[in-house]
């Protein structure tokens, strides 16, 4: 499966925060193996500014970052995805299905940071916990030995992943 680079998406309503670190973190830590995209059911006009400013501070890449449709990558012209990862919190009732065609998927049920309200310290904390949890599902995704799994192991690898969270080892 490693003959050519993996195509994966990342989706979240707006692509403006989740997914577009969730892109960002995958980037810089999947290198060249992956050819990373993210986008939103109902984009916003632009990413969130506290999401480039957590990514920057961090030390990851920033510049592809820009909120897109998902119409992207619907039809015949979109590119041939490899995995998609919903990053939707379903108790929030968000919702972010779409065609999968014959992709991995994989749900990452986050709560937005981007949403959260309160003091400057409880929206960083925020944006920061889902940094941690993104890259912590990132890392181990990208170390899965893809050559060696057959589509039906990988599909419950890729499920695994949802389950995990910063506070394991």
């Amino acid at each position: 499966m490693l003959s050519r680079r993996l195509k994966v998406l990342f989706l979240c309503t707006g692509n403006s925060a989740r997914s577009i670190m969730a892109e960002s973190i995958m980037t810089k830590v999947g290198g060249d193996r992956f050819e990373v995209f993210s986008a939103g059911s109902k984009p916003k006009p632009a990413p969130n500014p506290k999401a480039i400013e957590t990514l920057s501070v961090l030390g990851f890449p920033t510049e592809q970052a820009r909120s897109k449709s998902w119409d992207a990558y619907l039809g015949a012209d979109a590119p041939a995805l490899d995995f998609i990862f919903t990053l939707c919190d379903q108790e929030a009732g968000e919702m972010c299905d779409m065609p999968t065609g014959r992709a991995i998927t994989g749900h990452w049920s986050l709560t937005d940071p981007a949403a959260v309200t309160g003091e400057p310290w409880e929206i960083d904390r925020a944006f920061n916990d889902t940094f941690r949890m993104l890259r912590r599902r990132i890392e181990a995704f990208v170390a899965l030995p893809f050559e060696a799994l057959d589509r039906a192991s990988l599909q419950n690898r890729v499920d695994d992943l949802a389950r995990l969270d910063d506070r394991q080892s």
